[in-house]
């Protein structure tokens, strides 16, 4: 753990990006605008916010705590490790835009390692796990399936621990932690661990990226 600007931050050290196939199960893109959710986590919820805030069709990118009990969704007592809660984020992306199965090519590539047993980098704990909370059965079955696609490819050198479990609920997190790569970046923390990703995004899926 590190102190910056007098904030105890997790951190998750910087990563090579993987390059990851396309999901062969996915949902269609809606005919019309749908505004749909997803709820992921994997490691310190800065660098995941800062990478979905620049994917293309994502509305917003809200860093919270999933897992656990609403009494124990906050900073301290998740910092513990023993609440159950993993620092999560909350997207809320429209479906005519970009798909279910995309917004996971994205955690699986450049958002953090799904090898790493309830760390990220040199960062341990289960609130660091990396978790997919689906909101529904479809989102179930093709979180599972591109899990078991990725497997099968040796994608990896690890194998993938990743958690597929039904959301319970999203709790928000405190307002400092909203938006920190944004209003921080020229943070060290920021310019070492996240920044990396936003640009491994860039690099990798220009189609999907935006500067928004």
């Amino acid at each position: 753990m590190v102190t910056l600007a007098g904030v105890v931050a997790c951190n998750a050290g910087d990563r090579a990006s993987f390059i990851v196939p396309n999901p062969t199960v996915d949902a269609m893109l809606t005919p019309a605008k749908s505004e749909q959710t997803a709820v992921i986590a994997g490691g310190c919820f800065w660098g995941i916010q800062a990478v979905f805030q620049h994917v293309k069709g994502v509305i917003s990118a809200a860093s919270g705590y999933s897992g656990g009990a609403a009494g124990t969704a906050e900073y301290e007592l998740v910092s513990n490790g023993d609440t159950g809660h993993a620092e999560s984020v909350k997207i809320t992306y429209d479906a005519s835009q970009i798909t279910y199965g995309q917004l996971l090519q994205v955690f699986f590539s450049v958002a953090h390692d799904p090898t790493q047993l309830n760390r990220q980098g040199p960062d341990t704990g289960s609130q660091y796990r990396s978790s997919i909370f689906y909101t529904n059965d479809d989102q179930k079955r093709i979180a599972e399936a591109y899990i078991a696609q990725l497997q099968k490819a040796k994608i990896f050198p690890s194998p993938i621990v990743t958690q597929v479990v039904r959301l319970k609920a999203f709790y928000p997190a405190e307002a400092y932690h909203q938006d920190y790569a944004t209003r921080h970046p020229d943070s060290p923390y920021i310019v070492y661990n996240d920044a990396p990703k936003v640009a491994h995004l860039r690099q990798q899926f220009p189609d999907l990226y935006t500067g928004n």
